[in-house]
């Protein structure tokens, strides 16, 4: 069972069982992720909305129509918003309207998840398969080859390198690990 923590921010509790509660905090994260920071407020203005022109949001943000449908097209790539377009009888010229697709969040917040989990099983893997060295001063971090390489001196500062301990390390990622599968499991 999850946190509480985790429970109030993701998490909606009904009798027959736990489901992820989409949140603003979540649907940020997946569209900072996919298509970057700067698609946020764009999204944003979207959400809960159906047939937004393309003109009406670069009033609302204050930008270049060109920015707003470059940003509007990487958004389309990654699949989280849909189009429909209507000719102008005026100008003949085609007006796209945008909708934001919030039910694909979830697919793409687990695939996220899941990918973040297959890194840290991966890191487990080389942290307790190799040796590690690191600067006294903390300048770098290296592999038992680069170490032997460098006559176990740093690269930056020549001082000589210690063998790191990676028990912590191990620890905290494992302790990471077992929260992304419990939060996996709930999607």
């Amino acid at each position: 069972c999850p946190s509480k923590h985790l429970k109030s921010l993701f998490y909606e509790t009904s009798a027959s069982a736990m489901v992820l509660r989409l949140t603003d905090k979540k649907v940020e994260e997946v569209v900072r992720g996919i298509c970057g920071a700067d698609v946020v407020a764009l999204v944003n203005k979207l959400k809960g909305k159906e047939n937004v022109s393309e003109f009406k949001l670069a009033d609302i943000l204050k930008e270049d129509i060109k920015r707003v449908r470059n940003t509007l097209y990487r958004l389309y790539g990654a699949n989280l918003v849909e189009f429909t377009r209507k000719k102008d009888k005026k100008k003949g010229w085609y007006i796209y309207y945008w909708t934001f697709k919030q039910e694909h969040i979830k697919f793409i917040y687990k695939k996220m998840k899941t990918e973040e989990l297959d890194r840290l099983r991966s890191q487990v893997r080389a942290e307790t398969s190799q040796q590690f060295f690191i600067c006294v001063n903390s300048c770098v971090r290296m592999d038992f080859e680069q170490a032997i390489n460098l006559e176990y001196r740093c690269p930056e500062c020549g001082e000589l390198a210690a063998q790191e301990g990676k028990d912590m390390r191990v620890v905290d990622i494992t302790k990471r690990i077992t929260e992304l599968q419990k939060e996996i499991k709930t999607l």
